[in-house]
């Protein structure tokens, strides 16, 4: 467990928690321990599924602007090899179900995180934004590749064209956010998502989130190709098997999965 960032188990649910006060902002010590511990919650047998959560007021606010402001173009090519970037790809990569629980804002480095889990669920309360342009750069760890790819280009350019703080309702209309709900629900609604994974199986799971997000990158042809790949290479599980013989004899729905 890091400094600021740590896994919490519990219930085949992982959650993986930032504390760094008052806001969270994301450092090069963030950096590494989220790396760290992401590459943990995608190891761990016992989590089947994971929240990003920052507590009840943010999830993070940005990157640490003290930090970087007197870097040289050297500086920050030499460190974005293994930053930020690296900490956000080692949370997408997560081969199981994510979900960002999301409390007050998620800004800039803070949104790059959400937007690297599957599913992103929000406080009314919140707002979300790549302000990175008012500081005169651009989102720098997937905020123009992942935004764009969720929500469209023109969507994304305005967001980031502007800079402006998006209020939670207007977030769920654009397809920033998958669901609302009150401040002190958040945390519970994320787990009760997540909660649906818990004994499912985590083979296909994973299989699924490969395919999707694999296929996001090629051309429909190839994608289809890796998804047949994908879907051949699951008849190697138990879990297919358990799954066919449990439909077969007691229908959809009633199988007990293994995860192997």
């Amino acid at each position: 467990m890091g400094e600021f960032v740590r896994l919490d188990v519990e219930g085949a649910i992982g959650t993986i928690r930032l504390e760094r006060p008052p806001m969270n902002a994301l450092n090069r010590q963030i950096e590494q321990e989220l790396k760290t511990v992401a590459a943990e919650a995608a190891e761990r047998p016992d989590v089947r599924a994971v929240i990003v959560y920052g507590g009840e007021k943010v999830l993070a606010a940005g990157a640490d602007i003290k930090e970087m402001a007197d870097m040289s173009y050297s500086d920050m090519a030499a460190k974005e090899e293994n930053g930020l970037t690296a900490a956000m790809s080692a949370v997408a990569a997560i081969p199981k179900p994510t979900v960002a629980a999301i409390t007050g804002y998620a800004l800039g480095g803070g949104f790059e995180l959400a937007l690297s889990c599957d599913r992103r669920i929000v406080g009314e309360n919140t707002k979300v934004g790549q302000p990175e342009i008012l500081l005169g750069v651009i989102p720098g760890a997937g905020g123009t590749q992942r935004l764009a790819r969720l929500v469209g280009p023109s969507k994304a350019k305005d967001i980031i064209f502007s800079g402006r703080f998006v209020k939670a309702p207007e977030a769920l209309d654009m397809g920033l956010v998958d669901e609302v709900v009150a401040p002190d629900e958040v945390y519970a609604a994320a787990r009760k998502w997540a909660e649906q994974f818990a004994n499912g199986p985590a083979r296909a799971l994973a299989a699924a989130k490969a395919a999707i997000d694999g296929g996001l990158d090629m051309d429909l042809d190839n994608g289809l190709r890796l998804e047949t790949q994908i879907f051949a290479g699951l008849f190697a599980t138990e879990d297919q098997k358990i799954g066919m013989r449990s439909f077969i004899e007691n229908g959809p729905g009633k199988a007990e999965f293994t995860g192997k």
